[in-house]
């Protein structure tokens, strides 16, 4: 199943389902990623402010000056390489 990229009502945050379970529910911000490889790769990404995961996806937030174009494709291949998919 490849990532499948969802709105979400709120502007500033984009829904990722991967298929797999991801573990959480978690949230993760910068600096804060506990060791989790993916969490420090998704909010190291520039403008995103927050990642959330839980069940099969993963929800990441941006800053207002956050770019979608940029961060989706980047947080998608991140995605897919984790879980080879």
């Amino acid at each position: 199943m490849p990532v499948v990229i969802e709105n979400t009502p709120n502007p500033n945050a984009l829904k990722f389902t991967v298929g797999v379970p991801v573990g959480g529910p978690q949230t993760f911000l910068p600096g804060q990623t506990e060791g989790n490889e993916l969490a420090e790769g998704l909010v190291s990404i520039p403008g995103v402010s927050s990642c959330f995961m839980t069940a099969d996806f993963v929800t990441l937030n941006k800053d207002p000056e956050g770019d979608w174009n940029v961060i989706a494709p980047a947080a998608e291949t991140l995605l897919a390489a984790h879980y080879n998919i």
